[in-house]
């Protein structure tokens, strides 16, 4: 009752209040067409296997009839419904998301573009491209077959969609280029699967969507702010906007609590007086939007008060409260420092605090995963749902997801310590290496790069496996003379495989007689002595023959002229020991052909053997290794003590034998979530019903095994043999696998049968024997059986007549398994066959090997020993097989769950453990899986304001159990939030009254304070570029309290739009035989029919270059030029071609960032030419990295090195971008050189965009926009401001071409008065660019000169401090020091300290001063009012509009009192703009 009394009072209280609230609401388009639900629910139904895809496909083969006749909201359901048919309930709840988010979009259209490269034949809805050549038309497809074996094939890329037919090598590649759910798809499908069904041809689909929807989607995902602006100097343009205004309903901003009142519950309790709480609320929000400034004493507490009031609500609303308090923190500060907190929770964070979790402010734990990339982490839902069909639920799910799986390693090692290898010489014992150092730690001592160190340890080992009479290895015996000659830290050791048959004669062949020799001088002298008598040898063959008889006998004569040649070379030689250990380890190793070569046990590939590339090769392999040891010695793992050959082979890629096949990195497993329905193998018809995993889960259930259990009866090791057992090679291939298990505990070995043809009683014998002793025999028993069964004297018995009960042993259960074996029939082995068919993918006969659920097929040629089995075993537990073990141990688990939770965690490694006390929980719901979400954050960080909007979603699209941890900072000192901040994220594709769909998602700031000047920045993932395309406000200066409502209405609204422009990609380039990056070098990136779209530089820090492009397949090129010239492309990763393929191929089809690195090498002739010292670097054109441009262009042939004048400048802001068409027009008006003007697109308004391409053609300039995404790696700033000081400096070497080889910075608001060609060729006397030092002259301002006291005074001693509102680069210098990149790194240790840098692009050149050089400007070259006297005006050249700290002058005051010519320039340039306003406001609303 006594809140009803205060509600009314309240009510009565703001009766009389009527406000008209202002907003800004924000959105991001994409900037290609929105692409079809249908399509991008294929493609996430395609993540979960290929088979899957297709039988959707087949479902909604014609679904797109039904678009027409239902609603979009209908049709939306439609396909939801069809996608049911393949998915659980928590998949379906994913793939809502995953279409609010739109992520799939990016592969449909990157199918798009594929396909406009081609080109598509015109009006072809859809179309076939078979080796170059389309058509339209089903009926061609057999004559365009017919003649595509002449013609290449096509490139396929790893996610194109392969038809799962019979797949050879050998026929036509068919590409499909159509819209699934079309008639005219599957028309073209219905002849394409049948024909690849029975193997005439490979059939891949690729999206195409001949008439896309002209509309854009509206993207989420990313975030908006809007940043509170100083106003100490006036920076708002006066210019009057004329912009559409939209209304918008103000309750669409969700805040339903507003001081203790929950607006949602009265609004229901209380219908009667909607109105008049509308009213209050408004009312309640605009006195708790007090913006006055809290006192510094007021904010040491607000973090701990913010947690506080938090934890005050009911647990179903903290979630929203927090989104409210730090997304609207500015004008919710008043309000919380009236909030009292409790002793014990400060107490409780603080103890939370000791945990090393809290070294970050805020972060997230989704299953323990940090929540980058969150959707991906979600999609793996079926780990879940498989562990939860296991009877695996709450904490032991964690338990087993938190396990650490070894990642799978693709550089396998052998272990050299074997007696097989000759050793040259030992670093750490031969007397020629004894000056060398022997401790480990100096690795960790600073050289020069490039450097190998010279360390008494045997680091480095090289091991060559060789066959003496062969061409290849005199090479390699050379080369490693060269090493040892020239003292390279390098333990080389050989393995001579010769001849080994014991009646060889020496001198009949010469391999065996080298060996003979080799041990006599051995004997004689030592090993060492006769390896280097060895090289001296082969120094008498030359390059191109062979080691003969005749050298060996003529070496034996010559230096041992004494010695008996019969008692050395001949048959009964008495050197003949050990001759066969080479090529038996040579054998045992499972290496391939000779010769072979091991780095530290690592073999080396084929290609790598060339003896012109092996040097170049074995000393990037020591500098490679070096940073991993320097790793080891820094953790302690490597000390004094260490035996450094021991601890390399103990590592855990040290492996028995190489076998490809078991340690390929390419792994196929089986996945073993499914529960089906029936388990019924016997049944052959209905078996062939099931999915893949429904067969394997069939599989599974049936599979009978013979076993060696360890002493708890648990198996950490699960074989199943797959083969035909009629067949020699199957019955090798079991008894391998049984003999391997017989001595192997916790090994356990199921058997499937795949015979050669159809099964019958007369192919299957052998396996039903094996069957029926596994169903009737004990363990011991079965297994001795049918090793005896597998034998070749069994099975020839059993060929001449013999019958199986004549074969049984002593211990069988005679009776039991005749009976069993007598009565089998074959339908479960047609199950089985079916299965390596459909699953294994398999053909008849065909054997295979399955581990823990990873499958490895063997072709004929494969062999497959019980040493293989032991590798296997070895690669198996190395993943997480003993981990999961010992945690089902732990759990009390049965033993026969074991080895489907290995394979199900080894498909989702996940970590982390998190061990805080609980301060918010949300529970999950009962009985359903659910994801286990830990929060740990400050609520008051930019963290929070993100996080507390997925946390709301991520609870309304899956079942989540959600722990969030306050992480509260005590004793602030300044405001810990000064943004408006909204996160774009729907759980749900929307729908309207209408049933159409809702435009998308938006920021939405509703009931915003009118005072504060405000600045929009747009928030999104990195690999995102955005522009703003439409906004006739001012983005960099809101301020509301300007803004005029219209008639009364509810809410007054800007709507700027942005359009995500370009994906980007990254990369890190680096030269192979230096090991350092490739200064300079230029790559660019386009389709096939347009090889030049972007283009970018490498930089020396990291090697890092970017480029941007939109979804598609894209090919990366070296520039053609110096780089093509001096360059080659050798290997590459992260690409979508093969490492070693000619063209470079990058497909961007996800949302996410690509990173890819590239490693190049000088060509043998350009070895000592340097990229950077040609004077000329002007052949074809450079894009930019923005590729817009205005002005006129010429073509390749004619462009020629022209007196250009080049101006580059920044703005951001109507005011500044005012003040910028001012400065250009005073540069143009003062000089008779073309000018060309580089502007930084990325924060350009979209009104000067417009008009700027307008402005060049009547003035007469070139223009270009240039744009560069911050790198990840480089320090993030966050306010726009100091970004747009960091774009000033820090990017200069690769914002522009090298074909540029001057650039002057001149600020918008100058104005220029002289000639700035002269300032171009003012001699810079070789330093890399040139700034105007302060002006000392006006005396009133001498105790605002900051850099005449403390650090600068002592910094700079007799130098000046420079101003960086105009300074020229001499950019061929500028890179030739590398200045760009000294420069970053400086800025990188620098900006760490946040109260460094605090005038980022004037502080960082001057604090660099004495390693980058500054030429000081003579005076005149900048004057401004601030620092310089009146006198000095006359002569000024330029004039600079600085701020004035004394009187704060606003800047247009400033410039008409102090620029007389400015007020002209102003008026020109406002009568121009007023003249081109028709054609700009044309162009807004087409947008």
């Amino acid at each position: 009752m006594r809140k009803i009394i205060v509600l009314s009072l309240l009510l009565l209280n703001i009766h009389h209040v009527k406000s008209t609230p202002k907003g800004v609401t924000a959105s991001l388009k994409a900037k290609w067409s929105m692409t079809p639900f249908l399509l991008e629910t294929s493609e996430f139904i395609g993540e979960d296997g290929n088979e899957k895809f297709w039988q959707f496909v087949d479902t909604v083969k014609e679904l797109t009839v039904y678009k027409h006749g239902e609603s979009v909201r209908s049709y939306y359901n439609l396909i939801l419904k069809k996608a049911g048919q393949f998915l659980t309930d928590l998949q379906v709840s994913l793939l809502k998301f995953a279409l609010a988010l739109r992520s799939y979009s990016p592969a449909v259209h990157a199918s798009q573009q594929i396909a406009s490269d081609e080109p598509p034949p015109e009006a072809c809805p859809a179309f076939v491209s078979i080796h170059g050549q389309h058509s339209c038309s089903t009926k061609e497809i057999k004559k365009l077959l017919k003649a595509a074996a002449g013609r290449p094939k096509p490139y396929l890329y790893k996610n194109d969609h392969t038809y799962p037919g019979v797949n050879k090598t050998d026929v036509p590649v068919v590409i499909l280029y159509a819209e699934i759910g079309t008639k005219k798809f599957t028309t073209f499908h219905k002849v394409l699967s049948e024909k690849a069904g029975e193997g005439t041809l490979v059939y891949v689909l690729r999206h195409y969507v001949a008439d896309p929807k002209p509309q854009k989607m509206l993207l989420s995902g990313y975030g908006v702010e809007l940043a509170i602006k100083s106003t100490e100097y006036k920076a708002v343009d006066d210019t009057k906007v004329k912009g559409q205004l939209t209304i918008v309903n103000a309750e669409d901003d969700n805040i339903d609590e507003v001081q203790g009142f929950l607006f949602g519950k009265l609004k229901k309790s209380h219908p009667e007086i909607q109105e008049q709480l509308t009213e209050l609320r408004k009312h309640l929000l605009e006195s708790t939007n007090d913006m006055v400034p809290l006192k510094v004493w007021e904010m040491q507490d607000l973090s701990f008060q913010a947690a506080s009031r938090i934890m005050s609500v009911p647990k179903f609303d903290a979630l929203k409260l927090m989104r409210d308090l730090s997304q609207n923190f500015p004008s919710k500060a008043r309000s919380l420092t009236r909030v009292a907190v409790k002793q014990e929770m400060r107490k409780e964070i603080e103890e939370n605090q000791k945990v090393p979790y809290h070294k970050q402010h805020s972060c997230m734990i989704v299953q323990e995963v940090f929540f980058d990339n969150i959707l991906s982490h979600l999609t793996k839902a079926r780990v879940l749902e498989g562990l939860h069909n296991l009877g695996i639920k709450g904490e032991h799910q964690g338990k087993l997801l938190r396990l650490p799986v070894n990642a799978v390693d693709d550089s396998y090692a052998l272990d050299i310590r074997h007696p097989a290898i000759m050793w040259l010489n030992d670093i750490e014992n031969d007397p020629v290496y004894r000056s060398w150092p022997t401790g480990v730690q100096e690795l960790l001592r600073a050289t020069f790069p490039g450097v190998i160190r010279q360390i008494r340890r045997n680091f480095f080992n090289l091991v060559l496996f060789l066959d003496p009479v062969r061409e290849e290895s005199v090479e390699l015996v050379k080369l490693a003379e060269l090493f040892y000659k020239h003292k390279i830290p390098l333990r080389i050791g050989f393995v001579f495989v010769v001849n080994t048959k014991d009646e060889i004669d020496g001198f009949s062949d010469a391999g065996v007689g080298f060996y003979r020799l080799l041990n006599y001088i051995a004997d004689e002298y030592d090993l060492s002595q006769a390896l280097l008598s060895m090289l001296s040898m082969y120094n008498k063959v030359d390059v191109g023959e062979t080691l003969s008889v005749d050298t060996v006998s003529s070496y034996l004569k010559r230096k041992f002229p004494k010695a008996n040649a019969e008692r050395i070379l001949g048959v009964e030689s008495e050197y003949d020991d050990k001759r066969q250990d080479g090529a038996l380890f040579h054998q045992k190793s499972g290496l391939g052909a000779l010769p072979l070569a091991l780095f530290n046990g690592v073999p080396l590939s084929p290609d790598e053997m060339d003896p012109d590339e092996l040097e170049t090769i074995i000393l990037q392999r020591i500098m490679d290794t070096t940073t991993a040891f320097q790793r080891a010695v820094f953790m302690g793992q490597l000390t004094e003590g260490s035996d450094v050959v021991d601890y390399l082979m103990e590592e855990a890629n040290v492996v028995p034998r190489m076998n490809p096949l078991i340690l390929s990195t390419d792994r196929q497993y089986l996945d073993f979530t499914a529960k089906p329905v029936v388990d019924d193998w016997e049944d052959t018809t209905m078996f062939s019903f099931l999915d893949s995993r429904d067969k394997t889960a069939v599989m599974a259930k049936r599979m009978k095994y013979f076993t060696n259990s360890d002493e708890d009866g648990m198996s950490a090791v699960t074989m199943w043999i797959v083969g035909d057992f009629e067949k020699v090679s199957g019955r090798k291939l079991l008894l391998s696998a049984l003999k391997h298990m017989k001595a192997s505990p916790g090994v356990r070995v199921g058997v499937i049968d795949n015979p050669s043809g159809k099964p019958s009683e007369d192919n299957t014998v052998l396996y039903r024997a094996i069957w029926a002793s596994l169903l009737t025999q004990k363990n011991k028993a079965a297994a001795e059986f049918v090793q005896k069964l597998l034998k070749e004297e069994s099975s020839q018995l059993l060929q001449q007549g013999t019958k199986m009960k004549d074969l049984l042993i002593q211990g069988m259960d005679d009776d039991a398994f005749e009976k069993k074996f007598n009565t089998l029939e074959v339908d479960f082995i047609r199950s089985q066959q079916q299965f390596c068919q459909d699953v294994l993918k398999l053909r008849p006969g065909q054997r295979a090997v399955i581990s823990n659920g990873r499958v490895s097929g063997l072709q004929l040629h494969h062999k497959f020993t019980v040493e293989d089995f032991h590798l296997l075993e070895k690669i198996t537990l190395s993943g997480s097989a003993e981990k999961v073990k010992a945690k089902v141990k732990q759990m009390g688990m049965k033993p026969k769950q074991y080895v489907w939770l290995y394979n199900l965690v080894l498909l989702n490694p996940l970590w982390c453990a998190v061990l805080f006390l609980s301060v918010l929980r949300l529970s999950p719901r009962e009985n359903e899986v659910f994801y286990d979400v830990v929060a740990i954050v400050d609520p008051l960080t930019r963290e929070a304001q993100k996080m507390s909007s997925v946390l709301i979603v991520l609870s309304q699209v899956v079942n989540v159990r959600l722990q969030v941890f306050m992480n509260c900072r005590a004793k602030l000192s300044e405001m810990p939030l000064k943004s408006f901040y909204r996160f774009v994220l729907e759980s749900d594709v929307y729908f309207l009254a209408n049933d159409t769909v809702s435009p998308g998602p938006v920021a939405r700031f509703m009931e915003l304070p009118e005072s504060p000047l405000l600045t929009l920045n747009m928030i999104t993932p990195e690999s995102w570029i955005v522009q703003a395309v439409r906004s006739p406000h001012d983005l960099d200066n809101i301020h509301l309290a300007m803004v005029l409502s219209i008639n009364h209405s509810p809410v007054v609204v800007f709507c700027p739009l942005q359009f995500l422009e370009h994906l980007l990609l990254e990369g890190h380039c680096f030269d192979l035989s230096t090991g350092q990056p490739p200064r300079g070098l230029q790559f660019t990136l386009g389709m096939s029919r347009d090889p030049l779209m972007y283009d970018t530089i490498v930089m020396a820090n990291l090697g890092y270059f970017q480029l941007k492009a939109n979804p598609g397949a894209w090919i990366l090129r070296l520039r053609k030029g110096r780089s093509e010239d001096i360059y080659q492309i050798l290997t590459h990763d992260g690409t979508d071609s093969p490492a070693d393929a000619g063209d470079v191929i990058v497909v961007l089809n996800s949302f996410h960032s690509k990173i890819i690195k590239v490693r190049v090498q000088k060509k043998a002739e350009k070895i000592n030419e340097d990229l950077l010292s040609e004077n000329s670097e002007s052949k074809g054109i450079w894009d930019s990295i923005a590729s817009i441009t205005g002005g006129s262009k010429k073509d390749d042939g004619e462009k020629k090195k022209e007196d250009v004048l080049n101006i580059f400048s920044v703005a951001s802001g109507h005011l500044y971008e005012r003040f910028l068409r001012i400065m250009m027009l005073s540069v143009l008006r003062h000089t008779e050189t073309p000018v060309k003007f580089w502007f930084l697109k990325n924060y350009l308004s979209p009104s000067f965009k417009e008009t700027i391409s307008h402005m060049a053609e009547t003035y007469g300039f070139q223009y270009e926009l240039v744009q560069y995404k911050w790198p990840r790696w480089l320090h993030q700033q966050t306010e726009k401001q100091r970004i747009i000081w960091g774009y000033k400096i820090l990017f200069l070497d690769v914002l522009f071409p090298l074909a540029v080889d001057k650039i002057i910075f001149v600020d918008a608001d100058q104005i220029v008065r002289a000639d700035l060609k002269e300032l171009r060729d003012l001699d810079l006397e070789g330093a890399p660019y040139g700034y105007t030092p302060f002006c000392d002259s006006r005396r009133e301002m001498e105790g605002y000169r900051f850099w005449k006291t403390g650090y600068w005074a002592s910094h700079l001693g007799h130098r000046k401090y420079h101003i960086s509102a105009l300074y020229v680069v001499d950019l061929k210098k500028f890179r030739k020091i590398a200045a760009g990149d000294r420069l970053r790194g400086q800025y990188q240790a620098l900006s760490q300290d946040p109260n460094s840098l605090s005038n980022l692009d004037q502080d960082l050149p001057n604090n660099m001063i004495h390693q980058v050089a500054i030429k000081s400007l003579p005076q005149e070259w900048l004057w401004c009012e601030t620092w310089c006297d009146d006198t000095s005006k006359v002569t000024a050249k330029t004039i600079d509009l600085c701020n004035n700290p004394k009187t704060k002058e606003p800047k247009l005051t400033a410039a008409a009192r102090i620029v007389p010519e400015w007020v002209e320039y102003d008026n020109e340039i406002n009568q121009y703009v007023l003249q081109n306003l028709t054609h700009n406001v044309s162009v807004i609303r087409q947008l």
